[in-house]
């Protein structure tokens, strides 16, 4: 006969099991916001996704203590990082990055695909056989998003990148002399395009296998390219207004699409991510990286979810707001030493209504993958200090109902000396975000009523001011302090 406290654990079992059915229920991976989709969703909570992250290779990169580093990032108040799946590899001269994550030392290379037993792997050890794969590498995938999704960061997972020089496409898998499945050789612009002989198949079967290994997890994107332009350059858009000829333009004076041949191979790639899942249970987001700085994008796939930017001007969410999906200013990192510029990208960034700000955080390299190496000759900067301000930006924005609020640059009536971007939900609550050095004054067109207005230190995190004010004839005329830099300012309704 059952005592009492056998019956207290029967129904606490059943309790428990029922507390995971709905759990399970509700789980799901991030995904648009259904009420705004210019957001995420994730565990039934609206998302924006801010980060300071190291430069691709945690799980590539032997070397690389990946669990530390995640530490680290949820430590810190970051939720999201980037990574490369090994399909391309970088050597120790790329972009003068010092430590490059995506540059492993000798034999310190893992990639999805197992080594042969041939000798002549360009950066030591045997040859890859792309026909077999390596159960370290995906043990070794599957503890870092396991651990990450334990500390609720998202995983970007990139599935190729761009191959920028010859020399970088002599270390990349797929490349001839560095497997034995006889690859055809193809100049390294055609890899990423249906004119790549053999080789798509290859590039078929990874992308199938890892939506097949990481389907279970609920905090994974994926990404087609990373910077496909690259290798294909399609139009340009001018930035500068000029009489300079478009070839004689350098990077950052131009923002270049990816060519035809470009977009027909991704868009196979997107669907081939849609049909290996449409028979597996869950359901991810895929991203496409459209450009430097930011165009308005002519056409979007139906495969693509997330529309991804690098070095991104805000214009570039007022232009493609349209799409009403998330804007992601997916990469910073080659603009300047000074945390003042990193700082100004994500707050006039995701104060225009983006989702997403990823600055590429050169401290987290091997040996220092708590994100102490912040004295480097790398072309960016990360220090933990630029990182706390990141956090403010996310605290600040997990304390609005952002999701219903848009983009509202338009009711500044005057802000004299200053630019900005600014949410709004009108009558109710209004964020922006000024650069400018100076006192600022602003006269921002509301509806009639009282409000609670505070100013805000973007580099500190600390309160300048608060007050409240009363609007007249439906508009709120706010004396602000004296500004060094940047300000951020949030207007509530009493």
């Amino acid at each position: 006969m059952c005592n009492l406290f056998c019956l207290l654990m029967i129904k606490f079992r059943l309790i428990l099991i029922l507390s995971l059915a709905v759990q399970a229920l509700f789980a799901q991976p991030i995904s648009l916001h259904p009420d705004n989709p210019h957001y995420f969703l994730y565990k039934q909570q609206p998302k924006v996704l801010i980060t300071s992250a190291e430069h691709y290779g945690a799980v590539l990169n032997l070397d690389f203590d990946y669990r530390k580093y995640l530490q680290t990032l949820h430590e810190e108040g970051m939720d999201y990082t980037r990574i490369f799946t090994g399909s391309y590899v970088e050597n120790d001269q790329s972009f003068g990055i010092e430590k490059n994550t995506l540059a492993p030392l000798q034999n310190k290379l893992i990639t999805p695909w197992a080594r042969s037993n041939e000798p002549g792997y360009i950066n030591g050890g045997n040859r890859f056989d792309l026909d077999k794969w390596n159960p370290e590498y995906f043990d070794r995938l599957h503890d870092f998003v396991t651990m990450a999704e334990k500390l609720d960061i998202i995983v970007e997972v990139t599935f190729f990148s761009s191959i920028y020089n010859d020399g970088y496409w002599q270390y990349c898998p797929f490349y001839a002399e560095n497997n034995i499945n006889n690859t055809d050789r193809v100049e390294r612009i055609f890899v990423h395009t249906k004119s790549n002989g053999n080789l798509f198949r290859y590039q078929e079967a990874m992308v199938r296998k890892i939506t097949r290994e990481l389907n279970k997890y609920d905090n994974v994107i994926y990404e087609i390219q990373n910077e496909p332009w690259s290798d294909q350059q399609g139009a340009i858009f001018l930035l500068n207004k000029t009489n300079i000829p478009k070839d004689k333009q350098p990077w950052h004076t131009k923002s270049d699409l990816a060519s035809e041949a470009s977009i027909e191979w991704q868009s196979a790639i997107a669907e081939i991510v849609k049909i290996e899942e449409a028979a597996l249970p869950k359901k991810h987001l895929i991203a496409q990286n459209y450009c430097n700085y930011g165009q308005p994008i002519a056409e979007v796939d139906n495969n693509i979810d997330i529309m991804n930017f690098h070095y991104v001007w805000p214009e570039a969410v007022h232009w493609n707001y349209g799409y009403k999906k998330p804007i992601s200013f997916d990469e910073s990192g080659f603009s300047q030493k000074e945390e003042a510029t990193y700082r100004k990208q994500a707050w006039r960034f995701i104060l225009a209504g983006g989702a997403v700000f990823n600055n590429l955080d050169y401290s987290f390299v091997a040996g220092h993958e708590d994100g102490s190496l912040e004295k480097n000759t790398s072309p960016g900067l990360g220090t933990k200090s630029l990182r706390k301000q990141f956090k403010f930006l996310k605290d600040f924005m997990f304390n609005l109902d952002f999701v219903q609020m848009e983009p509202a640059n338009h009711l500044v009536q005057h802000a004299p000396g200053f630019i900005y971007q600014g949410l709004a939900e009108e009558g109710k609550a209004y964020a922006y975000y000024f650069e400018g050095d100076g006192k600022i004054d602003v006269e921002l067109k509301v509806k009639n009523g009282s409000y609670k207005v505070a100013w805000w230190a973007p580099a500190t995190g600390q309160k300048i001011s608060s007050e409240s004010i009363k609007s007249r004839d439906r508009i709120l005329t706010i004396s602000g302090p004296i500004v060094e830099e940047d300000v951020t300012l949030l207007v509530v309704r009493d």
